[in-house]
């Protein structure tokens, strides 16, 4: 199994700075991956961070660590632009990002912008969102003509010069099955201060989808091995550390990432 971090975007974490020190230690502590969240928490009266920039940030002051989001709501971006700018960081950072997409929760993130929290369109917009995501990165010249988008003979330039893999969040059996289409299931699998699915229980979810990786969020201690090979036995090729405001202070969460996986 391997091991990384998903870091708030909120509150303590929407100062840059301090993100891009925490993604420093983790890479000197041996995690594999720093993931930000992507949430627009001003809506709720708390300072945020734009993800991209900070991974820019981040990118630009790590050497090793794989960076990414946590996850991306599709919805809420245009896909060629949120295509440019994966390609864009993909090449700073020397191949090492990982692209999170879902759904995105509510929480006026989406209506107070005149745009509707409603489930389907939501999946609608992600759904042709990643296909023309997908395209532009493989480096096609990409023809889409969909209910949404439209992308009419156009080639991404420079493009990854690999390929970065999306990670699908979400715990529905619509986005186990988007997860078969793409490189990982990023299993919703903790809430903001426990383990919400069990090792049973996501065993249970794996069955009848061939996935490729599976990316286990949770809490642990340090030295917790039995819980990460807990999960590890039921299926998870990742172990992704949760790190926010609401799991406890800047100085606590700071020690957890000291203390390596």
């Amino acid at each position: 199994m391997r091991h990384g971090l998903l870091v708030a975007n909120v509150g303590p974490y929407a100062d840059v700075r301090t993100t891009v020190e925490l993604a420093q230690t983790a890479e000197e502590a041996g995690w594999e991956a720093f993931l930000v969240w992507d949430h627009l928490a001003f809506v709720w009266g708390r300072p945020a961070a734009d993800p991209w920039i900070t991974l820019a940030a981040v990118g630009m002051s790590t050497e090793r660590i794989a960076i990414g989001t946590g996850v991306t709501p599709v919805a809420r971006r245009r896909p060629h632009v949120l295509a440019h700018q994966i390609a864009t960081l993909d090449r700073l950072t020397g191949g090492r990002v990982i692209f999170g997409a879902g759904l995105g929760g509510g929480h006026g993130e989406f209506a107070k912008f005149g745009e509707s929290e409603e489930e389907r369109p939501r999946a609608e917009l992600l759904d042709e969102g990643l296909e023309v995501i997908r395209r532009l990165l493989d480096g096609e010249v990409v023809h889409h003509h969909g209910e949404h988008f439209t992308v009419d003979g156009v080639q991404l330039l420079p493009a990854p010069e690999r390929h970065v893999p999306i990670w699908i969040g979400g715990m529905s059996k619509r986005a186990r099955a988007r997860a078969t289409r793409y490189d990982a299931w990023f299993a919703d699998t903790a809430t903001t201060h426990e383990m919400g699915t069990t090792p049973e229980e996501l065993a249970a979810l794996l069955e009848g989808y061939d996935i490729d990786e599976v990316a286990v969020m949770g809490f642990s201690e340090p030295g917790q091995r039995d819980l990460h090979e807990a999960y590890e036995r039921a299926g998870g090729d990742w172990w992704i550390e949760q790190i926010h405001y609401l799991r406890g202070d800047l100085d606590a969460m700071r020690a957890r990432i000291e203390a390596g996986p």
